[in-house]
């Protein structure tokens, strides 16, 4: 997969944001103490997430994963995710608000987000760093590449008993979120989700945890349940 990121600028973020969060980093077990052997949803923001609201609302029993821009939704049908993963370019306000109301933050760095870091960071009370090049102190590779794919990798990693994933829509429209950067977002992040696809479809074929699909896409190596 070629989208001319720069690994040296994916390395230096990492850096950066594991000594942001020096003073307030959280320690994986206490990721972990939430997922493992427990049954999680991630859930997406993909067109599908609607007619699966009330299956989320009702299942208390399930650990929510919210991936990145998602948060806004769940907070606005009164459902508040446990854990919250993102590179941070999403609503700040939500994320923030997920976070007061006990949401776990997941927050990812790589080069293209170091001013948002700078901005965001500060403002959260514990945070869990993640990255897609070499970890460094409180800040993991759990693997994945877009928020989505990357809390499935995450949950599989803590040891999920079963993983049901909810709006992961990769081969929907992605949303637009402006108009004058259309060509380019809107090209890249289907790039993007083409890569995520693939990346579950791999983990698909080795996962131990359960993983179910009740997203729109269908996604080879993982049972689809309507």
């Amino acid at each position: 997969m070629e989208f001319g990121y720069s690994t040296e600028k994916d390395q230096k973020a990492a850096e950066i944001l594991s000594k942001m969060i020096k003073r307030k980093a959280l320690q994986m077990s206490k990721i972990q103490k939430k997922i493992e052997g427990k049954e999680v949803l991630v859930i997406g923001a993909g067109p599908s997430l609607e007619k699966n609201i009330e299956f989320i609302r009702k299942n208390k029993k399930y650990v929510k994963i919210a991936a990145n821009g998602v948060v806004e939704i769940l907070l606005d049908k009164k459902i508040k995710p446990d854990i919250v993963v993102s590179d941070l370019d999403g609503n700040p306000k939500f994320l923030r608000m997920a976070e007061k109301l006990g949401a776990v933050m997941v927050i990812h760095a790589h080069g293209d987000n170091l001013e948002n870091m700078e901005k965001i960071v500060p403002k959260f009370r514990k945070i869990i760093g993640t990255t897609q090049v070499m970890p460094t102190d409180n800040v993991y590779n759990f693997g994945g590449f877009t928020d989505g794919d990357r809390s499935v990798f995450m949950a599989e990693e803590m040891g999920a008993k079963s993983i049901t994933l909810i709006g992961m829509d990769f081969d929907n429209e992605p949303r637009k979120f402006s108009t004058k950067d259309h060509d380019a977002n809107y090209d890249l992040k289907r790039k993007k989700l083409r890569t995520a696809k693939k990346l579950l479809e791999m983990l698909g074929k080795q996962s131990k945890s359960k993983l179910i699909n009740k997203s729109a896409t269908i996604i080879r190596g993982i049972k689809s349940q309507s």
